[in-house]
């Protein structure tokens, strides 16, 4: 091997090693989020490696050496963050909470974290929980769960424009005045306003009952919802009118018939 080739092999060895290097310093770099991420800066976290622990029923403990400064020019007398673990596909897979109290301007406090999550976890976020009057507009908006139904039932919904799926369903809100609108095969589109206030909490529901069907309703007892113009009914067959198609029903079948209010026609 002549002199030249044997530097070139020795410069790309040398740079495999800088990379590879590099590489395994970055995954042992300390993690660094200062806290907002916009605006004048309050706190700095920084945290360690991640350490995993036991696992108890399925769920991974982590610790994680934490170390929190305060960027502010005042004291912090209380504050709590909620800290998520994410796994590679960025789906949260674990959380823990961290505390903070009396911690004047400048100071750096130093303490271990526990979360406990259910897989793999490659990254991390913080969400201020509880914050000094001063900071609270910085706090997320508050939102409350309640669920949604509908009479009758499996119609689509949507929040404020935007798609929500189908009665019933839990949903989150924010404090404010919110629009539900619902629609379902054979009746009357129908839109609910209510509002959610500050002292509200999690666990109401909203129930809406839809218009008043273009057709008679027929509920067969094996769930299915038949909507169309009720014919006849005897002892053994019910007889409706579907899309123009008529169509012949087993009366032991049948568990309810609701019947659509019609004027008379006119002669």
């Amino acid at each position: 091997m002549n002199s030249v080739s044997g530097k070139r092999l020795l410069l790309a060895a040398c740079s495999l090693f800088l990379l590879l290097a590099s590489d395994a310093f970055a995954k042992d770099a300390p993690t660094v989020i200062v806290w907002p991420d916009s605006g004048s800066p309050v706190v700095r976290f920084t945290f360690g490696k991640l350490r995993a622990l036991e696992s108890v029923e399925h769920q991974q403990a982590y610790e994680v050496d934490t170390q929190v400064t305060n960027l502010w020019d005042k004291r912090i007398p209380e504050a709590r963050f909620a800290i998520y673990l994410f796994d590679k596909k960025n789906v949260r897979i674990g959380e823990g909470l961290i505390a903070i109290s009396n911690v004047a301007p400048g100071e750096t406090i130093k303490f271990e974290t526990n979360i406990m999550a259910s897989g793999q976890a490659v990254s991390m976020k913080l969400a201020p929980q509880s914050l000094p009057d001063e900071l609270h507009a910085l706090l997320p908006p508050k939102t409350i769960s309640l669920t949604v139904n509908s009479v009758p039932q499996d119609a689509h919904f949507t929040l404020d424009g935007k798609d929500a799926g189908t009665t019933p369903k839990s949903i989150e809100v924010t404090i404010g005045t919110h629009i539900l609108e619902f629609d379902k095969e054979g009746f009357s589109r129908g839109k609910y306003l209510f509002s959610i206030g500050p002292d509200d909490v999690s666990g109401g529901s909203v129930s809406y009952e839809l218009g008043t069907s273009a057709h008679d309703t027929i509920e067969m007892r094996d769930g299915a919802i038949i909507n169309g113009d009720l014919l006849s009914i005897s002892a053994t067959e019910v007889i409706v009118k579907v899309d123009g198609n008529t169509r012949t029903l087993d009366r032991a079948q049948v568990r309810r018939i609701t019947l659509t209010e019609r004027k008379p026609e006119s002669k």
